[in-house]
């Protein structure tokens, strides 16, 4: 059985955000197993496919180092380009059912849109200790999945270096559990992009994640509202690596664009359990 190793989010080799993708399954390994092996590939995500009677349509699961997830747009992009550059398959659109439901991707000449569940944010106070967790002064406090602390300008966002230990603790009213939080800021004059941020999420067994789709489902309507346009452009600062995605609200739908590069392409010497 094979899977491969890609950079979503990235027009080239070691940018974006790496995701493991293994080659589709009959029916689904022991969650047990799909933990294990998404712990000894130390990626953010590992992404489990199943094939069903459907053309164009598999299950998709993800897993982290450490727990199962219900919604990871980065490994979903990395999944359709295994599926459509590495496998061949030829559907104009695949469908993946998911936990968050029915997600569907298409090809975009060189890149690929998602559409995804938009998470439109609340406003919300600061958390006790997030500020001092941060590291940094926080303008504003925002909670979908995730929480947001929305920072003074994008040199605070590249600059931060939380206390990821006190991130852990803190949920605030995030309906997605403690220590996952994005910080945000406009962007820059003359910058190619609308919107920076960073995704620290200790909570869901990353320290930091590099290019973050459903980060996006919450930072494209929040910043749709803000700046008064559907259709904007992120950058996701990691140190040395980083992720660029396009992002279009529509309704209840967040539609995210990226590109994707295949970087390895490896074979397990293990039986699914």
């Amino acid at each position: 059985m094979r899977q491969w190793t890609i950079d979503a989010f990235a027009t080239a080799p070691f940018r974006g955000n790496p995701a493991c993708v293994v080659e589709p399954f009959s029916q689904w390994p022991n969650p047990g197993w799909m933990q294990a092996l998404a712990m000894e590939n130390n990626q953010a995500e590992t992404a489990f496919l199943l094939r069903t009677e459907e053309p164009g349509r598999y299950g998709l699961r993800w897993f982290t180092p450490t727990q199962e997830v219900e919604l990871c747009g980065h490994a979903t992009l990395a999944s359709a380009h295994a599926l459509m550059v590495e496998l061949g398959e030829r559907a104009e659109q695949i469908r993946f059912d998911t936990l968050s439901g029915e997600l569907i991707v298409g090809g975009q000449g060189d890149r690929y849109e998602m559409d995804l569940p938009a998470d439109p944010p609340r406003r919300t106070t600061v958390p006790d200790g997030l500020e001092q967790a941060v590291r940094s002064p926080i303008k504003e406090a925002w909670a979908g999945r995730y929480l947001i602390a929305v920072l003074v300008n994008e040199a605070a966002v590249r600059a931060a270096e939380p206390d990821i230990a006190a991130v852990h603790l803190i949920a605030g009213e995030a309906t997605g559990g403690r220590g996952n939080l994005i910080v945000a800021a406009e962007a820059e004059p003359g910058r190619p992009y609308h919107v920076v941020s960073r995704f620290f999420a200790p909570g869901s067994g990353v320290p930091e994640d590099p290019a973050t789709g459903s980060a996006h489902c919450i930072l494209g309507p929040l910043y749709a509202d803000k700046l008064g346009r559907d259709a904007l452009l992120f950058h996701q600062a990691f140190p040395r690596r980083g992720g660029d995605l396009e992002c279009e609200v529509r309704g209840n739908r967040v539609l995210l664009r990226g590109a994707a590069v295949t970087v390895v392409e490896s074979r397990l010497r293990v039986q699914a359990g």
